[in-house]
């Protein structure tokens, strides 16, 4: 182990090996090397992880969406920092914390120790940090199954490019707060974070500790005209279009007489309800 006086180690190094091809192993490497340089007390924890962090300063977790949001389920009362290592395949909430830059620049924002608090999201029981998204997108994760071809945006964007003509709306019943909505839907966004799929910005202006969820509703869309939204989608300049609707809630309930396929945070869930809200500022970030 790393440090073996338990009483010196400050922060908690959480590795998802699977994650990413590869690249988390990769990563914890690399970051094994730096903190080890600097002396700085850590444990690293990769098949086995503790019971809890109240030994730990802060918690550096490295891999993807999917990784985050078992880590957030699985300590539903952790109350120290997080840096989060894009080790995934997507990384979009990391993404939102970070932008696009190398493992040696997240390293130097972590060792600045800033950040701040995050909302988090509850659907069914189950939290989430990016979103939540129900109808076609949770179409396209459970068509992707849990073998990738291709990783990330591309792997998402190859089976949404075979799944966007013969996806079917169904009917569906939306109650927001004070705001009722019904009708045949082609995908509804339920949004802390910006960007799903690995580069889709179907959230641009969210905000992960405005304390509420941005809702996008995008309606029923003619299988021919699919193709033509898709690049508006990707480029987050669809919120202006008649076939969409844009709300700021803190609950929602989403309800069909169908089994509807929805994902949170890239993992699968399906169900005919699904009750959603906000949680302000539970979690702490470093970024």
């Amino acid at each position: 182990m790393n440090n073996n006086s338990s009483h010196r180690v400050k922060i908690a190094i959480v590795c998802n090996i699977n994650a990413g091809k590869g690249k988390s192993s990769a990563i914890l490497e690399k970051l094994q090397q730096k903190v080890t340089y600097l002396s700085i007390p850590h444990l690293i924890f990769t098949s086995s992880w503790p019971k809890n962090f109240e030994e730990f300063t802060s918690v550096w977790l490295i891999g993807g969406d999917g990784t985050l949001n078992y880590f957030i389920n699985q300590y539903p009362a952790v109350n120290i920092p997080i840096a989060l290592f894009k080790g995934g395949t997507g990384n979009d909430f990391a993404w939102k914390l970070y932008g696009n830059k190398s493992i040696d620049d997240y390293f130097e924002i972590v060792m600045k120790g800033g950040g701040g608090k995050a909302d988090v999201g509850i659907c069914n029981g189950r939290y989430f940090i990016n979103g939540v998204g129900i109808g076609f997108d949770g179409e396209v994760v459970k068509a992707m199954g849990q073998k990738r071809i291709l990783p990330g945006h591309l792997g998402y964007l190859m089976i949404v490019l075979k799944k966007i003509f013969s996806y079917r709306e169904k009917e569906t019943k939306i109650t927001m707060d004070d705001a009722k909505w019904s009708g045949k839907i082609f995908m509804i966004n339920i949004a802390n974070g910006s960007r799903y799929g690995g580069g889709f910005l179907v959230a641009p202006q969210a905000i992960i500790n405005d304390g509420e969820l941005d809702i996008i509703i995008i309606k029923r869309i003619a299988s021919w005209k699919r193709l033509s939204y898709l690049p508006k989608v990707e480029l987050g300049r669809h919120l202006n279009l008649s076939l969409v609707e844009v709300f700021k809630k803190k609950k929602i309930i989403v309800e069909s007489s169908f089994i509807l396929p929805a994902h949170l945070d890239g993992e699968l869930m399906e169900a005919n309800k699904f009750e959603i809200e906000i949680i302000p500022a539970k979690l702490s970030f470093i970024y």
